[in-house]
């Protein structure tokens, strides 16, 4: 384990309190990077996203994937948390802290807003940064692509019902452009690059993932320093209130993956497989809440300044959660 992946907590807290410190005195270099977007996308943050997923991509080995269904626990944990559970739970943790717990401090139209833009996190597992976590827990890349992959096709159909349902809203817009966008920029280009890298390396494909790897790291640190100088504005105006959005956020994170990490202990399900299924699930697929949130509420909204707390609080906490499943995970029993 190299220096940047012993230290990677210090490095996060580093990176957060740099990229707060550049918001706050370069605002305008942050409004440009903002503005580079396409799709509801942030370029910059896409091609960062590139830099950590590619070595992960070049992992997987296709002649694996076919042997794959033999081991359906993990696609069973991990549809069963994205569909059945997460959604309705960030429902019922939202509702109770938003209008109950902290009613007092908040009026009901911005705590209702603040549910709605938690429960579009909550019905949006995640894509391209499952490839990270899995990596960090040394998960099974090839079954890790699998289960995004069935995820990312059961959500081009289960987002706008779910949604919908529980925002009490019958025509809610799915920008199925950044979707579909999100998916072919950060599964299906990478995943095409790495396969050309494999036929090209086939011989020395080991030492070229080691040699990238520290850029995987870069760029993680390089994306959570982007995302928290974009929204310095908003962390020290709105400060208070993202606090009281993030409790029940990382709450209902960590429920989740509890959750998951339970289950997989009972269905024997090994850690390099259960690890990114409770992953998945614990992430989101922040690029298309926020986007939603937008599209919905408007820019400006609480809707949207809840979907971005939840962003900002993701990565740290998720890295937390690879730590412990890194820590605490024991290989199950036969």
């Amino acid at each position: 384990m190299g220096i940047f992946e012993r230290y990677l907590s210090v490095w996060v807290f580093l990176a957060i309190l740099v990229g707060q410190g550049l918001g706050m005195f370069f605002p305008e270099l942050f409004k440009s990077i903002a503005a580079f977007e396409f799709q509801n996308i942030n370029l910059v943050i896409a091609f960062l996203i590139w830099a950590m997923i590619l070595p992960m991509m070049l992992q997987i080995d296709f002649t694996r994937i076919k042997g794959l269904p033999k081991q359906p626990q993990g696609l069973f944990l991990t549809l069963a948390i994205n569909w059945l559970i997460k959604p309705f739970s960030m429902f019922l943790i939202a509702t109770l802290f938003m209008e109950v717990i902290f009613s007092t401090f908040i009026t009901p139209d911005i705590a209702k807003s603040y549910v709605a833009g938690m429960i579009l996190l909550g019905v949006a597992p995640c894509t391209a940064m499952v490839f990270v976590w899995s990596h960090l827990m040394k998960g099974d890349p090839n079954y890790t692509l699998v289960q995004v992959s069935i995820n990312d096709l059961i959500m081009l159909f289960a987002f706008a019902p779910i949604a919908g349902f529980l925002l009490k809203v019958s025509d809610i817009v799915v920008p199925y452009e950044t979707l579909f966008t999100s998916v072919f920029l950060f599964i299906l280009l990478p995943l095409i690059i790495s396969i050309i890298f494999r036929k090209l390396f086939f011989n020395s494909i080991a030492y070229v993932i080691q040699k990238l790897k520290p850029l995987s790291i870069l760029a993680l640190l390089a994306t959570i320093a982007i995302l928290f100088g974009l929204q310095s504005y908003n962390i020290v105006n709105n400060f208070y209130h993202m606090v009281l959005i993030a409790i029940p956020l990382i709450l209902q994170t960590y429920l989740i993956f509890y959750l998951g990490f339970y289950i997989s202990k009972k269905m024997k399900i090994t850690k390099s497989i259960a690890g990114p299924a409770c992953l998945i699930g614990t992430s989101n697929f922040f690029e298309l809440a926020v986007a939603v949130a937008i599209t919905l509420f408007g820019l400006n909204s609480p809707a949207a300044l809840a979907t971005i707390v939840g962003v900002l609080v993701e990565v740290p906490v998720m890295l937390h959660l690879v730590n412990i499943v890194n820590k605490k995970y024991t290989k199950p029993k036969s």
